[in-house]
């Protein structure tokens, strides 16, 4: 049995936690419960939470799990407070299962895919779950469960505030169903954030839709019921397993979001990444930004919601983009070129006087005689230095969050942030601040600059490292794109860093491993591993600042055992005990863990 050494290998080592990192999508399912996507909730998903606490995975890191719309399948672009409904698993509506009774066999029949692998069929999946979701709320509105129908009617109630508004959207945007809701009429478009001439008449318009789409409302509230009992049998299952969640905290905002919330958004301001080594062009995401003049009010009110229902249902969180929340960088909303208007942006705290964006001064905290106008404005030395004053404003955002994961229990080092190749100074101060590390992706690192943020010899005991993430090329991709070049030099460094034997670097499987020892080798503390790159994949799960019909469909078949197992012997997967053996040697270690860990 390898887990009590593999447990007492990451133990010598210092590391806890070891995160296995997936997105529901990615979840494998068995050919009778796939709709065409993949949930934590699968029966196969079960398996694989037993799978990986065997090869000593403490955790899961999760992304971001609300629901997205039909065309665009990026958990970053899905809502904060409803879940996808694609959870609800086949298995629960069949004989025997907790929601038996609700949905036919036949259409259960209709449903699955027979044929489901290594991709996703978002459109496909997202017209079977509202299905199933349809003929549920016709069986539970015909008298089927009332037991469920009782709880529904508690579990609405406690969760009105959210729930109302998703639901409200829902019934809008199917009224429009090729319409944006920023064209909506005037209205609608401002429903929950009116300007106060029209505050009466918003109020009348929501109690009309309440009334007139009640059946819509009761459907989509029952959808959400359902996805949440799922989602908390899945935590039950992992805690069965010694697996702690971690959720997804991300910084985009989904339509939904941005109509419901309007109040808590700048309304001539929106998101984006600023030009930087790993994006020269930069990203103009368009997301909404929160309105530092409703820090305390909307703005606060929606973070805080969105914390407090994330710590209720998750052990801990990763804070996607922290710099949205610290120091974002915004650009003109509305602009024809949105590209051009990203790379021409600024950040939102640090413009007190930039001719191209005099809007921005009233939100300055850092002060013109602070500021390196010998940089680029995106640039980390942008800002030289700050008062305690001016980091503890900058800390609004995330001092809110401390505070509702400290009523939660949490512990502060269990939450990461999302820093990865840019650390302007404020964000640096903040992470100072609380004790907190970087995140470090060694497949990017620079071998020939020793100062590289991602170098894993550089990372300290609060910082994350990992090989990749779902916004890089999986490690036997990547690899096989190496040249020759390129090739040596990792080899020199792993030799140097792992004492790796060179001779068997020829094998893809052993280089990989041995990167992945470098990780455990290092003084960083905390370690996550993406499914594609454990499991040796060499497609990508998603491109970034692309549209693709393959981005974000990249998922585990329902044989992952076998694969795994078919992928180790060949040397085209990741071997996770061999990894912790080098790493121990490399540290020096007088134990005899290296020597069981290699046989066993």
């Amino acid at each position: 049995m390898k887990t009590p050494l593999l447990r007492a290998a990451l133990a010598e080592l210092g590391i806890e936690p070891m995160l296995f990192a997936i997105h529901d999508a990615s979840f494998p399912s068995d050919p009778d419960e796939d709709i065409g996507r993949g949930a934590p909730t699968t029966r196969a998903a079960e398996r694989l939470y037993d799978y990986i606490a065997n090869l000593g995975f403490t955790g899961l890191q999760l992304g971001p799990q609300g629901q997205t719309s039909r065309m665009n399948p990026s958990p970053y672009d899905g809502t904060s407070f409803s879940r996808h409904t694609g959870a609800i698993s086949l298995a629960s509506l069949r004989a025997g299962g907790s929601h038996e009774g609700l949905v036919p066999d036949a259409l259960l029949e209709h449903v699955h895919v027979a044929d489901g692998g290594h991709r996703c069929k978002p459109e496909r999946a997202f017209d079977a779950s509202a299905a199933i979701v349809a003929a549920a709320h016709a069986a539970l509105t015909s008298g089927a469960r009332p037991d469920l129908a009782a709880e529904l009617t508690r579990w609405r109630e406690a969760n009105a505030p959210w729930l109302t508004r998703d639901a409200m959207f829902a019934a809008l945007a199917a009224t429009r169903p090729d319409e944006a809701a920023s064209t909506w009429p005037s209205l609608d478009r401002t429903l929950w954030n009116p300007p106060p001439r029209d505050a009466r008449r918003a109020a009348t318009r929501r109690e009309h839709l309440v009334a007139k789409h009640a059946p819509a409302f009761s459907q989509y509230a029952l959808g959400q019921f359902l996805a949440h009992r799922e989602y908390a049998r899945a935590r039950g299952r992992c805690e069965r397993f010694g697996l702690k969640l971690y959720g997804d905290l991300q910084i985009g905002c989904s339509e939904t979001d941005a109509w419901a919330y309007g109040a808590a958004f700048l309304a001539d301001y929106v998101m984006g990444a600023p030009p930087s080594r790993t994006n020269p062009e930069g990203q103009p995401w368009g997301y909404p930004v929160l309105d530092p003049a409703q820090y305390g009010g909307a703005a606060m009110q929606l973070l805080v919601a969105r914390v407090d229902k994330a710590l209720h249902e998750y052990d801990s969180l990763r804070i996607d983009h922290p710099h949205g929340l610290v120091c974002p960088w915004v650009y003109q909303s509305g602009t024809p070129d949105p590209l051009a208007a990203v790379q021409g942006g600024a950040r939102l705290f640090e413009s007190p006087d930039l001719p191209d964006h005099p809007g921005l001064a009233r939100f300055a905290i850092a002060r013109a005689d602070q500021l390196d106008r010998s940089r680029p404005r995106f640039a980390d030395g942008w800002v030289r230095d700050l008062d305690q004053a001016q980091v503890t404003h900058y800390a609004t955002l995330l001092d809110a969050i401390a505070t509702t994961a400290e009523k939660y229990g949490r512990d502060r080092a269990d939450i990461s942030l999302e820093v990865l190749s840019t650390l302007p100074l404020p964000l640096a101060k903040i992470l100072e601040r609380y004790g907190l590390g970087r995140w470090r992706i060694t497949q990017k690192a620079n071998l020939a600059d020793p100062s590289d943020v991602y170098r894993a010899e550089l990372a300290g005991p609060a910082d994350w490292v990992m090989l990749g993430n779902h916004d890089t090329a999986p490690i036997f991709g990547l690899m096989a794109n190496w040249g020759p070049a390129t090739r040596e030099a990792w080899g020199h460094h792993l030799v140097e860093r792992v004492q790796v034997d060179p001779a068997r670097l020829d094998n893809p499987g052993y280089f990989a491993t041995a990167m992945l020892a470098e990780l455990f080798a290092s003084r960083a503390e905390n370690v996550s591993i993406f499914y594609a790159d454990l499991f040796g994949e060499t497609e990508r799960y998603n491109i970034p600042g692309t549209i693709s019909p393959d981005n974000w469909t990249l998922r585990l078949p329902p044989t992952f055992e076998q694969l795994h197992a078919e992928r180790l012997a060949r040397g085209a997967a990741l071997d996770l005990p061999l990894a912790l053996a080098l790493a121990l040697r490399a540290r020096g270690s007088t134990s005899l863990l290296a020597d069981q860990l290699t046989r066993a």
